[in-house]
């Protein structure tokens, strides 16, 4: 594929780029026969005039393009008939019983996507799905979501605090300022739970460390809940998540045999008052608490779901919500979002597109894994990774992908 397009994003709230302008120059003068066409965009965190002095085209048609970019999912009626997509459908994750549908552009109707993905023969790859032999994706927006979402979580738990919000990470649109903002803040001896241990994860850690907040040991949590600094701990997988049989945790068979595991965060969320959810969730693993458990963690007063996962891992993320209009409250006895806080509620987080807040930035590094881990086996041989990733072809679901047929007919 030496016909490379870049589609102009559907949602008015994502700025973000599956190619910055320096990754376009890097391509081109790697694959010197690779042509690149921009769709021109107003509101693209890049402007149409770096992508022209940068080599690419600009153009409103991507007709002659083999390989269409994009970030989120693309309006069905925009499609063109028997091209290539690569974009995130949000598809991945959806099973036979319909659980993960609700995942990625609200109002966005799956059915209608992939009904118009087969009826126009198209072949759809997706991001999410490109990983290697043990599941970890090559690339991902994963680091930025986990930097917008921890300031954001803290930013809430500050509200709650009764103490002035800080600006938000889209108004600043600097990561320096962001940390700076932080680093003098009094979070009031918070205690707080990170999990996960892949790229949003580590995002969130990365952002920690420029607040006074003091990290400790999962043992340490646990044995001490009288600090007299506020602190955070992160918990992995093999720290909350258990064999049912309570052998040893195993990464492989965690990933081959989710169904054989159960959560643990219940011995943590006790003594909790903020838990910022970073880990990667698969339908067929453990929620990490049940809804009816909710009630009882009465300190727990903030959830930052960055994961947001709708009916996911985090019961009591029962919708997303926007940059717009990040947060909303949660009676936990109702189940119930409700419009103001009261002894029984959660303030939840639970933003799909964090990393659009401080889009240059997080569209650059998306951008040097899709030049670097993707592009060039596309261009050159696939090593499989790419296979494994193509959800249609020519508009026919991959055996791997079969399952999302029992979707389509439910």
């Amino acid at each position: 594929m030496n016909k490379i397009g870049i589609i102009r994003e559907s949602r008015a709230d994502d700025k973000r780029a599956p190619l910055a302008p320096l990754n376009v120059k890097y391509l081109l003068n790697k694959y010197p026969g690779l042509i690149i066409t921009v769709q021109p965009s107003k509101h693209r965190c890049f402007s149409d005039l770096e992508y022209e002095q940068n080599g690419a085209l600009l153009n409103e048609s991507l007709e002659d393009c083999e390989l269409i970019l994009g970030v989120k999912e693309i309006e069905p009626d925009l499609l063109i008939y028997a091209k290539s997509y690569m974009f995130f459908s949000h598809t991945a994750k959806i099973q036979s019983d319909n659980s993960a549908a609700a995942q990625g552009t609200p109002g966005m109707d799956k059915k209608i996507l992939l009904k118009e993905i087969q009826k126009k023969k198209i072949t759809l790859i997706d991001y999410e799905n490109i990983r290697d032999d043990l599941g970890r994706r090559y690339l991902g927006f994963g680091r930025f979501a986990g930097i917008v979402g921890c300031y954001n979580s803290l930013n809430l738990y500050l509200k709650t605090l009764g103490q002035f919000s800080m600006p938000r990470a889209y108004e600043l649109n600097s990561y320096q300022k962001m940390k700076e903002n932080i680093s003098n803040r009094d979070f009031k001896n918070a205690r707080i739970i990170v999990t996960g241990d892949g790229r949003v994860a580590k995002g969130s850690l990365e952002f920690l460390q420029s607040t006074n907040i003091r990290k400790i040991s999962p043992s340490e949590f646990l044995r001490n809940d009288n600090n007299s600094s506020s602190v955070f701990c992160n918990l992995t997988t093999s720290d909350y998540i258990i064999n049912k049989d309570k052998t040893n945790f195993n990464l492989k068979d965690f990933i081959d045999f989710p169904q054989k595991y159960v959560s643990l965060l219940y011995k943590y969320l006790p003594s909790a008052n903020m838990l910022i959810s970073s880990h990667y969730w698969d339908p067929k693993s453990p929620k990490l608490f049940d809804q009816k458990e909710i009630s009882n963690y009465k300190k727990l007063k903030v959830i930052g779901d960055i994961t947001c996962d709708i009916n996911g891992s985090i019961p009591t993320t029962i919708k997303s919500t926007t940059i717009q209009n990040p947060y909303f409250y949660l009676d936990t006895l109702k189940y119930k979002e409700v419009i103001k806080k009261n002894n029984n509620t959660i303030a939840i987080m639970a933003v799909d597109n964090l990393p659009s807040e401080l889009p240059n930035d997080s569209s650059l590094e998306f951008g040097d894994g899709v030049a670097k881990e993707v592009l060039p086996y596309l261009i050159n041989k696939d090593d499989g990774r790419i296979k494994k990733a193509t959800i249609t072809n020519n508009g026919e679901f991959l055996p791997h992908y079969s399952y999302i047929k029992n979707y389509m007919n439910s």
